[in-house]
């Protein structure tokens, strides 16, 4: 019966912390909080640097479409690597599938490209 009363206390100790340790800080942080409002707090940035061009300014897609670029070639290059280290275990079918691949990822970069997202203007 003893062992049964420890591992009881013992669990009754591990749901405790499993509910207490992720909300410490929001608990700590409702007592703690200093509620004193600020000229420049609710800035976007609280660097001290005023702000030059207005918070709706059109941002350009461009750079999104670039990154995504940037990721069809660094997933090209995480694929191919581990098909070229065992390049003379999977025959004729990997060498297939490796060709087919890259030219799924040819369409891709052919669209990105005839789209125009590699153009720098």
């Amino acid at each position: 019966m003893e062992s049964y009363l420890v591992l009881f206390v013992f669990s009754l100790v591990a749901i405790a912390v499993a509910l207490l340790v992720p909300n410490i800080n929001l608990i700590t942080n409702r007592f703690l909080k200093i509620d004193k409002k600020e000229e420049g707090k609710y800035e976007p940035y609280e660097c001290g640097i005023p702000r030059i061009a207005p918070l709706n300014r059109r941002y350009f897609a461009f750079f999104y479409v670039l990154a995504l670029v940037f990721l069809l070639f660094d997933l090209e290059t995480v694929f191919l690597f581990p098909w070229a280290v065992a390049f003379r275990k999977l025959g004729v079918l990997g060498v297939v599938e490796a060709f087919l691949f890259v030219g799924i990822l040819l369409i891709g970069f052919l669209y990105a490209l005839f789209k125009g997202a590699l153009k720098w203007e």
